[in-house]
């Protein structure tokens, strides 16, 4: 047994045997969230819960949402959680009506724009102003037959 040399006025700690737990690698993120939108008025331990379909199955997170439109209105949806891939991105806009909308019409302009920078006679139709008032008037004309077929 070593001999442990004090000095005045220090206080001695006694090492404690470490927790199993293992440091998280550099490259991970560990997210703790309460997973109910009620906060317990009193906590509940809840024991058996040994898998993440299970905290899940048991939990049953949801969250009620208002996402304001383009035209400033607000629209309410509830999304709800049954595994961690509903988390992502994927997984919250399969759910919401409103966000696949919303990722349809990114998709469309980022369609427009590829045309846009890759197209050289639509570039130079929009480069003149009467064929671009030409082009402008088509489109105008068959977004009015469009709506009047689906009438």
């Amino acid at each position: 047994m070593a001999v442990e040399k004090y000095s005045i006025g220090g206080t001695v700690a006694e090492t404690e045997a470490n927790e199993a737990f293992a440091d998280i690698p550099q490259n991970r993120v560990l997210l703790a969230e309460k997973l109910t939108a009620m906060t317990p008025v009193k906590p509940v331990i809840v024991e058996g819960l040994t898998t993440v379909e299970q905290v899940f199955d048991h939990f049953k997170p949801k969250i009620d949402l208002d996402f304001e439109t383009e035209e400033g209105t607000s629209r309410k949806e509830t999304l709800q959680f049954h595994q961690l891939s509903d988390f992502g991105i994927k997984g919250i806009t399969s759910q919401s009506a409103f966000l696949t909308e919303l990722h349809g019409k990114k998709d469309q302009y980022q369609k427009i724009i590829k045309q846009l920078k890759t197209n050289k006679l639509l570039r130079q139709t929009l480069g003149d102003p009467e064929s671009k008032a030409a082009l402008i008037n088509a489109l105008h004309a068959l977004i009015r037959e469009l709506d009047k077929s689906s009438e």
